[in-house]
């Protein structure tokens, strides 16, 4: 049997892994599922169709699997998806999804959640991720891995940010943000490349040269993004072993909305 606090109010529907721990005065829903080793804080609330996976730590006061704040949403049993050895810290709270936003909200592995965080509906977070204290997300938002989003950073619905990406504290993010780029302001323009970041990822001197140039192709030359699309190609023959690092570029920025752009 899972070791379940007696004040806690656990569906007999809901589905918990024998090894599952949940504290005083949580309620779980009957259509939430909960892998081996994860530890349910004191006062949570997981409702809705959420799936939460192995090994994750939720701490007290935090919200799961409610319905989402979008206006049109109707009820429909749309998904919250948590995968494995995330840290969701107190009082975050994380919606499903939406049916116009492909009914699914997801956070992936290894994520480390500061306190009152916010994944509005439809969200998409990877791997690797850290968001500090108040970072909140409107819907339809993704993530990439090892992206770094400073404390009270807030990022407007479908906007992107790429990963190994960062914000400065009190980011403003109305525009996509490329993979690498550090920014920060209120609205956030690009300020430089995480280099230290990508450092201590065990990136080789010839990638970080790779990201230096992109960088300079994007915020150094007075290019349009089509230009500087075409001076990112071609870096690969002149850093063959930065090739997946110009392809996770290249793929993102072939994906930004003209009318959004990415932060300048």
């Amino acid at each position: 049997m899972a070791r379940i606090h007696p004040t806690a109010l656990v569906d007999p529907h809901a589905q918990l892994d024998a090894n599952v721990e949940v504290g005083p005065y949580t309620v779980i829903g009957p259509h939430v599922r909960i892998g081996a080793g994860t530890t349910i804080g004191a006062h949570c609330v997981i409702d809705g169709h959420t799936t939460i996976g192995r090994d994750n730590r939720i701490y007290p006061f935090v919200s799961l699997g409610l319905p989402s704040q979008d206006k049109k949403y109707a009820g429909e049993p749309c998904e919250l998806i948590i995968g494995d050895r995330n840290t969701i810290r107190e009082y975050s709270t994380y919606h499903i999804g939406t049916v116009q936003g492909g009914g699914v909200t997801r956070l992936g592995n290894d994520n480390w959640m500061m306190a009152y965080t916010h994944l509005a509906h439809d969200c998409v977070v990877g791997d690797h991720t850290i968001f500090a204290n108040n970072a909140q997300l409107a819907g339809h938002v993704q993530v990439g891995d090892w992206a770094i989003l400073g404390g009270f950073t807030v990022v407007h619905q479908f906007v992107r940010i790429g990963a190994h990406a960062m914000t400065a504290m009190c980011a403003l993010l109305f525009a996509d943000v490329p993979p690498f780029v550090m920014a920060q302001g209120q609205p956030a323009q690009a300020r430089s490349m995480n280099f230290e970041g990508l450092r201590r990822r065990g990136f080789s001197a010839s990638r970080i040269a790779a990201v230096k140039a992109m960088h300079k192709a994007l915020y150094r030359e007075g290019l349009t993004l089509a230009q500087a699309v075409e001076r990112i190609d071609a870096l690969t023959a002149r850093y063959p072993d930065a090739a997946a690092d110009v392809a996770l570029m290249r793929a993102f920025l072939a994906g930004v909305n003209p009318e959004r752009g990415i932060v300048r």
